[in-house]
Protein backbone atom coordinates (compact mmCIF):
# COMPACT_ATOMS: atom_id res chain seq x y z
CA UNK A 1 0.00 0.00 0.00
CA UNK A 2 1.67 3.50 -0.80
CA UNK A 3 1.94 6.00 1.45
CA UNK A 4 -0.12 8.94 1.09
CA UNK A 5 2.77 11.26 2.91
CA UNK A 6 6.30 10.83 1.73
CA UNK A 7 9.17 10.76 3.57
CA UNK A 8 10.82 13.48 4.89
CA UNK A 9 13.84 12.79 3.90
CA UNK A 10 14.60 10.77 1.00
CA UNK A 11 16.02 7.31 1.38
CA UNK A 12 19.73 7.75 0.01
CA UNK A 13 20.89 11.31 1.75
CA UNK A 14 22.91 9.64 3.97
CA UNK A 15 24.36 6.33 2.26
CA UNK A 16 24.92 8.49 -0.57
CA UNK A 17 26.80 10.63 0.78
CA UNK A 18 30.26 10.17 3.15
CA UNK A 19 29.61 11.78 6.51
CA UNK A 20 31.12 15.21 6.84
CA UNK A 21 33.54 17.01 9.61
CA UNK A 22 31.60 19.51 10.86
CA UNK A 23 33.09 22.69 12.69
CA UNK A 24 31.96 23.97 15.65
CA UNK A 25 32.65 27.61 17.08
CA UNK A 26 35.24 27.78 19.82
CA UNK A 27 37.86 25.56 17.88
CA UNK A 28 35.98 22.25 17.94
CA UNK A 29 35.65 19.88 15.16
CA UNK A 30 32.76 17.29 14.81
CA UNK A 31 34.60 14.41 12.51
CA UNK A 32 33.66 10.87 11.49
CA UNK A 33 35.28 8.04 14.34
CA UNK A 34 38.65 6.76 13.29
CA UNK A 35 40.44 3.46 14.04
CA UNK A 36 43.45 6.05 15.88
CA UNK A 37 40.28 6.93 18.18
CA UNK A 38 40.18 3.53 19.37
CA UNK A 39 42.43 4.13 22.88
CA UNK A 40 40.91 7.16 23.99
CA UNK A 41 37.73 6.20 23.55
CA UNK A 42 38.53 2.77 25.90
CA UNK A 43 40.12 5.65 27.92
CA UNK A 44 36.64 7.84 28.09
CA UNK A 45 34.37 4.49 29.29
CA UNK A 46 36.36 4.23 32.53
CA UNK A 47 35.40 7.51 33.69
CA UNK A 48 32.39 6.69 36.38
CA UNK A 49 29.82 9.30 34.77
CA UNK A 50 30.01 8.28 31.07
CA UNK A 51 29.66 4.34 32.22
CA UNK A 52 26.80 4.89 34.70
CA UNK A 53 24.74 7.18 32.11
CA UNK A 54 24.66 4.21 29.16
CA UNK A 55 23.80 0.95 28.92
CA UNK A 56 26.82 -0.67 27.17
CA UNK A 57 30.17 0.22 27.66
CA UNK A 58 33.98 0.01 25.86
CA UNK A 59 36.07 -2.02 28.31
CA UNK A 60 39.14 -2.01 25.93
CA UNK A 61 40.74 -1.18 22.82
CA UNK A 62 39.70 -4.02 20.94
CA UNK A 63 35.91 -3.19 21.83
CA UNK A 64 36.87 0.45 21.02
CA UNK A 65 37.43 -0.92 17.35
CA UNK A 66 34.29 -2.61 16.86
CA UNK A 67 32.49 0.04 18.34
CA UNK A 68 34.30 2.88 15.93
CA UNK A 69 33.66 0.38 12.78
CA UNK A 70 29.62 -0.13 13.86
CA UNK A 71 29.26 3.81 13.43
CA UNK A 72 30.43 3.33 9.96
CA UNK A 73 27.76 0.79 9.57
CA UNK A 74 25.11 2.86 11.14
CA UNK A 75 25.80 5.62 8.85
CA UNK A 76 25.32 3.73 5.76
CA UNK A 77 21.99 1.83 6.92
CA UNK A 78 20.93 5.31 7.93
CA UNK A 79 19.78 4.18 11.32
CA UNK A 80 22.69 6.35 13.30
CA UNK A 81 25.26 9.04 13.20
CA UNK A 82 28.03 9.64 15.69
CA UNK A 83 30.96 12.29 15.49
CA UNK A 84 33.89 11.93 17.90
CA UNK A 85 33.95 15.77 19.38
CA UNK A 86 37.77 17.04 19.21
CA UNK A 87 39.58 19.78 19.91
CA UNK A 88 40.19 21.66 16.27
CA UNK A 89 43.99 22.70 16.64
CA UNK A 90 45.31 19.30 18.55
CA UNK A 91 42.72 16.71 17.47
CA UNK A 92 42.55 15.64 21.34
CA UNK A 93 39.36 13.42 21.27
CA UNK A 94 36.75 15.84 24.03
CA UNK A 95 33.81 13.98 23.54
CA UNK A 96 30.75 12.71 21.46
CA UNK A 97 27.09 13.50 19.76
CA UNK A 98 25.18 11.61 18.03
CA UNK A 99 21.89 11.31 16.41
CA UNK A 100 19.79 7.78 16.76
CA UNK A 101 17.18 6.21 15.68
CA UNK A 102 16.90 8.23 12.66
CA UNK A 103 13.97 8.06 10.98
CA UNK A 104 14.30 9.55 7.42
CA UNK A 105 10.56 8.90 6.73
CA UNK A 106 9.30 10.68 9.96
CA UNK A 107 12.11 12.85 9.48
CA UNK A 108 13.19 12.09 13.25
CA UNK A 109 15.76 11.39 15.31
CA UNK A 110 17.56 11.15 18.92
CA UNK A 111 20.23 13.48 20.32
CA UNK A 112 22.85 12.13 22.60
CA UNK A 113 26.36 13.54 24.06
CA UNK A 114 28.79 12.64 26.62
CA UNK A 115 32.40 14.86 27.50
CA UNK A 116 35.00 13.55 29.06
CA UNK A 117 35.58 14.96 32.33
CA UNK A 118 38.37 17.55 31.79
CA UNK A 119 36.27 19.30 29.40
CA UNK A 120 33.36 19.44 31.28
CA UNK A 121 31.56 22.91 32.40
CA UNK A 122 33.23 24.33 28.72
CA UNK A 123 30.22 24.65 26.39
CA UNK A 124 31.75 21.67 24.52
CA UNK A 125 28.64 19.48 25.01
CA UNK A 126 26.20 21.90 24.08
CA UNK A 127 28.41 23.79 21.35
CA UNK A 128 28.69 20.29 19.43
CA UNK A 129 24.89 19.48 19.78
CA UNK A 130 23.87 22.71 18.30
CA UNK A 131 26.41 22.11 15.29
CA UNK A 132 25.27 18.30 15.03
CA UNK A 133 21.36 20.20 15.30
CA UNK A 134 22.38 22.75 12.47
CA UNK A 135 23.77 19.75 10.44
CA UNK A 136 20.43 17.66 11.18
CA UNK A 137 17.94 20.37 9.96
CA UNK A 138 19.54 22.10 7.28
CA UNK A 139 21.54 19.69 5.90
CA UNK A 140 19.88 16.72 6.48
CA UNK A 141 16.34 17.95 6.47
CA UNK A 142 15.00 16.14 9.63
CA UNK A 143 12.19 17.68 11.26
CA UNK A 144 12.10 16.90 15.02
CA UNK A 145 14.75 16.11 17.06
CA UNK A 146 14.95 14.58 20.75
CA UNK A 147 16.95 14.58 23.75
CA UNK A 148 15.69 11.88 26.52
CA UNK A 149 17.70 11.30 29.88
CA UNK A 150 17.25 10.37 33.31
CA UNK A 151 15.69 13.04 35.58
CA UNK A 152 18.40 12.67 38.10
CA UNK A 153 21.00 13.65 35.63
CA UNK A 154 21.31 17.83 36.15
CA UNK A 155 24.22 18.03 33.55
CA UNK A 156 22.22 16.44 30.52
CA UNK A 157 19.16 18.34 30.89
CA UNK A 158 21.00 21.31 31.14
CA UNK A 159 22.89 20.96 27.86
CA UNK A 160 19.24 20.12 26.40
CA UNK A 161 17.85 23.50 27.82
CA UNK A 162 20.75 25.62 26.55
CA UNK A 163 21.16 23.59 23.01
CA UNK A 164 17.04 25.08 23.03
CA UNK A 165 15.21 21.88 23.12
CA UNK A 166 11.73 22.05 25.42
CA UNK A 167 10.92 20.26 27.92
CA UNK A 168 7.63 18.08 27.29
CA UNK A 169 7.17 16.23 29.97
CA UNK A 170 8.31 13.38 31.94
CA UNK A 171 8.29 9.59 31.13
CA UNK A 172 7.75 7.62 33.71
CA UNK A 173 10.30 4.60 34.58
CA UNK A 174 11.03 5.21 30.75
CA UNK A 175 15.05 3.91 30.93
CA UNK A 176 16.69 0.92 32.11
CA UNK A 177 19.98 1.89 33.81
CA UNK A 178 22.40 -0.24 35.52
CA UNK A 179 20.84 1.30 39.02
CA UNK A 180 17.78 0.43 37.42
CA UNK A 181 14.58 2.02 36.02
CA UNK A 182 14.96 5.79 35.68
CA UNK A 183 11.85 8.50 34.86
CA UNK A 184 13.15 10.68 32.21
CA UNK A 185 12.72 13.77 30.92
CA UNK A 186 11.80 14.35 26.85
CA UNK A 187 12.81 17.59 25.60
CA UNK A 188 12.18 18.59 21.72
CA UNK A 189 13.38 20.89 18.84
CA UNK A 190 11.22 21.36 15.53
CA UNK A 191 13.04 22.36 12.54
CA UNK A 192 12.31 26.25 11.99
CA UNK A 193 12.01 25.76 8.87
Amino acid sequence: MPPLVPAVVPAGRMAGNGQPSLEASGSLLLRPWAAADARPLALAFEDPDIRRWHVNVVDDESEAQTWIASWAERWNRETDAGWAVVDGGTGTLLGRVALRRIDLTSGEAECSYWVLPGARQGGVATTATNRMVAWAFEDLGLHRLTIIHSVVNERSCAVAVKAGFSLEGTLASAQLLVDGWHDVHLHAKVNPT
